[in-house]
């Protein structure tokens, strides 16, 4: 006798849209819903620190534009809510116009929460996601070992080029001219 396998719908944007807006932050990577929980406060002084860094960049250098949490869709399957992104002057209207980002971003950053769960989900299904859909550069910041992983997308794969810590300087050729250390995202 053969067996039957039940296999789970896929969940769509579109469905994540119907659902009631419970103080969550759901994800969808493949079709399948990621839930996480609000951010600590240490989170979220890290994402204010990167805010004014990169604010403060882009007042002098108007090449684009930073949000923070922004929903991103990729597609009818994917979708994630990075900590923050950056977009390209040349493709705000592109893919930045509506309530939602709809594209890839030129620039993800995601700030770890413990737990292994969400260490698989940064370090391995988001690269993934991020690198098929073209995010040219993503950010990975470990707040427990005071840390950034920086990646950039070569022949489809969001590669490491390096982990940055305490002085060490970060820099992007997506932002020209950006210079500021580790530190400077971990001061109180």
């Amino acid at each position: 006798m053969q067996q039957l396998k039940i296999v789970e719908p896929l969940i769509t944007v579109y469905d994540l849209e119907a659902t009631p807006d419970d103080g969550n932050i759901y994800e969808l990577f493949e079709g399948e819903l990621s839930v996480a929980k609000a951010p600590s406060l240490k989170h979220q002084e890290l994402i204010a620190n990167f805010t004014i860094i990169l604010g403060n960049y882009l007042r002098q250098n108007p090449i684009g534009q930073i949000w923070i949490t922004p929903g991103v869709i990729f597609d009818e399957y994917n979708s994630a809510i990075p900590d923050l992104v950056f977009i390209v002057k040349e493709r705000i209207d592109q893919i930045a116009s509506g309530i939602h980002v709809v594209g890839a971003p030129d620039l993800a950053i995601e700030i770890m929460s413990p737990g292994s769960e969400n260490v698989r989900r940064d370090q391995i299904v988001k690269r993934q996601t991020y690198a098929r859909f073209g995010v040219k550069e993503y950010w990975i910041v470990e707040p427990l070992v005071e840390m950034i992983e920086i990646s950039r997308l070569q022949k489809n794969v969001l590669a490491s080029i390096g982990v940055f810590r305490n002085a060490d300087e970060v820099s992007s050729p997506l932002l020209p001219d950006l210079k500021f250390t580790v530190k400077d995202v971990f001061r109180k």
